[in-house]
């Protein structure tokens, strides 16, 4: 019989649990599917919607999934999408991922939600394909889950969000295939965005002893201390846990760690991100020490100085989010550029047709960072 889709409960969590071991084993990477304090509050958290599909036969669990964002964000996450083995092949997870769609961004009540998607096989980048989302990147070691994976990113966006982006005028040249990428993609305009050469590199640090701090609260209560104006930053969904400072406490980096996926994302900044520009090479040491294999940030598209430090300290734009952030009565687009401290192993990887033009990307600039130039050839006279 066709399973019922429902609201989560509290009185699932059980079955939930066992639902997400069955499918990701003992290794799923966030607390949506093995933490039961956490699943208890995100099943009763307004922002978050998290469906169910139920056996009507068995009142047993066969697929779930959910849509996460926070309060006065109008941006989500698509999240804990998982069917149960016995039920794949049957449209389950296309059908949680339209009713969890219709539900908020075509109700008008997100612009835009994005997935993270794996790439173990094509099953998940179609699921999220016919049902709307559109490729915009590789996270090449993302995640730990029983090994590295990479993931893609996806996002769908509402009705004419995409047509109310704010123009940007240059960008580092080495960004320009990501654009061109995203212009095929989801059929938007980057004519009028030059390539041009990237900012001179940030001078090297100084010497001198970076202080890592992994005091939750702590780290939370400063950082609203720090920004009170959610203007002054930009990160959806991650809190910080963590707080990097070096010895002068001239500069506070924020930063979200995940130990148990093994990745990090890089908050904010205090009094600018551009105090820390120098200290990119540092912090992403210390970050691994701590157990990231893979270190993301999130920077405006319009930031041409703030991505040419990244790019100078080993980062590669991964993906482009076009019309993430609402401001008034348009969107500002944000790159993703990503750094991972392990090997890369691709040979795994199942792209599907969509993504593929985003894969070569990715690998020809990581080449090109981290591989020699080809010599010149000799001239024979």
């Amino acid at each position: 019989m066709t399973a019922v889709l429902e609201r989560a409960t509290p009185s699932d969590i059980a079955d939930l649990r066992q639902l997400y071991y069955a499918v990701y084993g003992p290794h799923y990477p966030t607390a949506l599917g093995t933490d039961p304090a956490e699943m208890s509050r995100l099943i009763e958290d307004p922002d978050t919607l998290w469906l169910v599909a139920r056996c009507p036969d068995t009142d047993g669990l066969a697929g779930s999934a959910a849509i996460h964002s926070e309060a006065g964000s109008r941006i989500g996450r698509l999240e804990g999408l998982a069917v149960h083995p016995g039920q794949r092949g049957t449209g389950l997870a296309g059908r949680l991922t339209e009713a969890l769609c219709a539900r908020t961004l075509d109700a008008g009540r997100l612009d835009s939600v994005y997935a993270t998607v794996r790439t173990v096989s094509a099953g998940p980048q179609r699921v999220v394909t016919r049902n709307g989302f559109r490729p915009m990147g590789i996270l090449p070691n993302a995640v730990d889950v029983s090994c590295r994976e990479s993931l893609a990113l996806y996002a769908r966006h509402s009705a004419g969000v995409l047509e109310r982006r704010h123009p940007v005028t240059e960008v580092p040249a080495p960004l320009a295939p990501l654009l061109r990428n995203l212009e095929t993609s989801l059929g938007i305009s980057y004519a009028h965005t030059l390539p041009t050469a990237p900012s001179p590199a940030p001078p090297r640090a100084p010497a001198g002893r970076l202080e890592m701090i992994e005091a939750p609260a702590f780290v939370r209560r400063r950082f609203h201390e720090r920004f009170p104006d959610s203007d002054q930053w930009f990160y959806p969904l991650h809190t910080p846990n963590a707080l990097l400072t070096p010895d002068d406490g001239h500069f506070e980096v924020y930063a979200y760690l995940n130990r148990t996926g093994g990745y990090c994302a890089l908050v904010a900044g205090h009094p600018d991100p551009s105090a820390a520009a120098a200290w990119l090479e540092p912090i992403t040491r210390t970050l691994t020490r701590a157990g990231a294999g893979y270190v993301e940030s999130l920077v405006p598209l319009a930031h041409h100085s703030a991505l040419s430090a990244f790019l100078a300290q080993g980062f590669i734009a991964s993906a482009l989010y076009p019309a993430m952030r609402r401001e008034s009565d348009g969107f500002h687009d944000y790159v993703v550029m990503t750094r991972t401290t392990e090997q890369i192993d691709f040979r795994g990887v199942v792209v599907d047709k969509p993504l593929q033009p985003y894969m070569d990307s990715y690998v020809a600039a990581w080449a090109s960072t981290y591989l020699p130039a080809p010599p010149a050839p000799e001239v024979v006279s």
